[in-house]
């Protein structure tokens, strides 16, 4: 029941975080244009490099040993101080590394310095300890109080294109103080020890390990919008950076489940249940397939007229960059089942980074010409397909130990209702005038087509749905 509450929680969260956007996103569309957002993504995906860096894997390597000593207060309080420790001495590395970068390049100083706080909150993110103690409660009501006071300080200090840069250090202050906010917590769960016993180097080998796949995913998360800013111009990153946040918002929903199964399998694997890893996984596959296809299809369906009613005519391009990208919602929720909730929590350490290298391999080949020829576009089909390839390995590589035909048994059910579903949204969307009320009509058409599609082809996500009612 645990999972079940934490899952709840997350993705209560996730759907908060979803609404953030869709109240600030429009609003500063209209205000800083699309040269603004492009700015502010492209300056953004060039501190991320830096972030990366000073992180060296400590938040999915942390959360796993947390996971794994949870129940040896001792031994969890001496982990926790030499992976943060551990964490600061990369964070002032990777400032000084980023001074020197700014003293080299002679453009967006301004922004670059707003962003550059990213960095310092970086160094007091410790979310990836209560995420292994499966305490999800008090970093999630924490973000939220965060995030409503930076929807609040939006509104009243953004008012024009000028205030850029006050809207970057919102953001990025925003970030420094929530994760700061969460360090009175930790008196509930560590204990005394004796500093002189610590020792940062034997957690250094393990995290680089894991440092490695991020800095893979990185590449194909933040290098398009760098490619797209030095090859087409910082305006088809600002078009690709609102596309890809809105499929980031819905996919958020679904991948929750990947943030709350880690610690969980982890815990599991730890203590030699390998059966009930198995069962996890296979239920977290169908749960996420059956809610994965009707967003990424919905998505796609409201898309052509979507973009202009929500960001506002110079943002009519995001239309079709949403469309092309929406099936990534489909790959990645599958690529996050396979990757966090079981490669990572069983330490297949290597698998997933080889499948997080192939996924960046794929994206930086696809990435020139596609971006080169097509712009925002390309950058599109290049996340696809790279996303794809990411899933691809990771079903090969567990191909021995799972039944691929058993995750895949019920995702026909799944693909019949999403398209059924698709075609009657669309049919509305580019027939009837879009507003708000004609979106919530698409919305609840949509799920209701899809619900008793499922209901009449009996899938198998029914079964989850029954057993979480009667517990």
């Amino acid at each position: 029941m645990k999972v079940v509450k934490n899952y709840l929680y997350n993705a209560g969260y996730q759907v908060f975080l979803l609404l953030v956007p869709l109240i600030t996103t429009p609003y500063i569309a209209r205000v800083i244009g699309p040269t603004g957002v492009g700015i502010n993504a492209f300056t953004n995906s060039i501190i991320q490099y830096f972030v990366l860096f000073g992180s060296i894997g400590i938040n999915m390597y942390g959360n796993r040993e947390i996971a794994f000593y949870r129940d040896d207060p001792k031994k969890m309080t001496q982990s926790f101080w030499e992976i943060e420790l551990l964490r600061f001495s990369a964070i002032i590395l990777a400032e000084l590394v980023f001074f020197a970068y700014l003293s080299w390049t002679s453009k967006y100083h301004e922004y670059l310095l707003m962003q550059s706080l990213l960095i310092t909150a970086a160094a007091f993110d410790i979310s990836w300890f209560f995420m292994g103690l499966e305490d999800f409660k008090t970093t999630i009501m924490r973000n939220m109080v965060v995030k409503v006071i930076s929807i609040i300080l939006i509104f009243t200090f953004v008012k024009t294109a000028q205030d850029l840069a006050v809207y970057i250090l919102i953001i990025s202050g925003s970030q420094l103080l929530g994760n700061l906010t969460l360090w009175p917590f930790l008196r509930k769960h560590l204990v005394k020890m004796n500093w002189r016993k610590l020792n940062l180097w034997p957690h250094l080998r393990p995290a680089l390990v894991l440092f490695v796949p991020q800095i893979a995913t990185q590449i194909y998360l933040v290098l398009n919008k760098t490619m797209l800013g030095q090859i087409t111009g910082v305006t088809a990153a600002g078009f690709f950076d609102n596309s890809d946040k809105i499929i980031k918002m819905v996919l958020a929903v679904v991948t929750a489940t990947g943030t709350v199964m880690l610690p969980r399998v982890a815990h599991t694997f730890a203590k030699g249940d390998n059966a009930q890893v198995q069962r996890y996984l296979y239920s977290s596959f169908d749960f996420v397939t059956a809610a994965s296809v009707p967003m990424a299809m919905g998505l796609a369906a409201i898309a052509p007229k979507f973009a202009i009613w929500f960001f506002g005519a110079k943002f009519a391009a995001t239309n079709t960059l949403i469309m092309l990208e929406s099936p990534a919602i489909l790959v990645i929720a599958w690529s996050n089942v396979l990757g966090m909730q079981y490669l990572m929590p069983t330490n297949r350490n290597r698998d997933f980074t080889v499948s997080v290298t192939v996924g960046a391999i794929v994206n930086l080949i696809l990435n020139i010409p596609l971006i080169t020829f097509f712009g925002a576009a390309g950058a599109a089909i290049s996340t696809v397909i790279s996303e794809a390839s990411v899933t691809i390995y990771q079903l090969y590589v567990v191909r021995k130990e799972l039944t691929l035909r058993h995750l895949f048994t019920d995702i026909w059910k799944y693909l019949i209702a999403g398209l059924a579903m698709f075609t009657v949204v669309y049919w509305l969307n580019i027939t009837r005038p879009f507003n708000l009320v004609w979106l919530l009509i698409e919305i609840g058409a949509g799920v209701i087509i899809y619900g008793i599609l499922i209901v009449i082809l009996r899938a198998k996500i029914l079964k989850q749905v029954q057993q979480l009612l009667h517990r």
